[in-house]
């Protein structure tokens, strides 16, 4: 079924692309809802999973946190802040050859993979330096 171009999508996609910073659902509800009252949260919701399953946007699974969202639809991976929760790109060559390897240890057909590193941005790791987080 083809996707409708709704105001609403276009509104939602805009903020998306605006934000940048890879948002969880709730980010982009209050940055659409500043602007357009109007628009529900099930909206956003709903548009944002629909956006991500047909492609026209990507969904970062974040490892036990809130999915986010990312107006960059190419492969890359991200790393996440494990003090302050931010997302970001990790624009660093595919790793190849993996999802073979994969396929052969485990016997799954393998659709694709993501990747995940964890660290600490260097936001946090100034604060930890100046003695600013406990």
């Amino acid at each position: 079924m083809a996707t409708r171009n709704t105001v609403q999508r276009s509104i939602i996609e805009g903020e998306l692309q605006r934000l940048a910073n890879h948002p969880t659902a709730d980010e982009v509800f209050e940055a659409v809802h500043a602007g357009h009252p109007t628009i529900s949260r099930a909206t956003v919701y709903r548009t944002l999973n629909r956006l991500a399953e047909d492609g026209s946007i990507g969904r970062v699974r974040i490892n036990n946190g809130a999915d986010r969202f990312d107006h960059q639809t190419f492969a890359h991976y991200h790393v996440r802040c494990t003090v302050c929760g931010r997302v970001d790109d990790v624009l660093i060559p595919e790793l190849r050859g993996a999802e073979e390897a994969a396929a052969s240890a485990s016997g799954y057909r393998i659709c694709g993979h993501t990747l995940q590193f964890d660290g600490v941005c260097p936001a946090c790791q100034q604060e930890e330096a100046s003695g600013e987080v406990a």
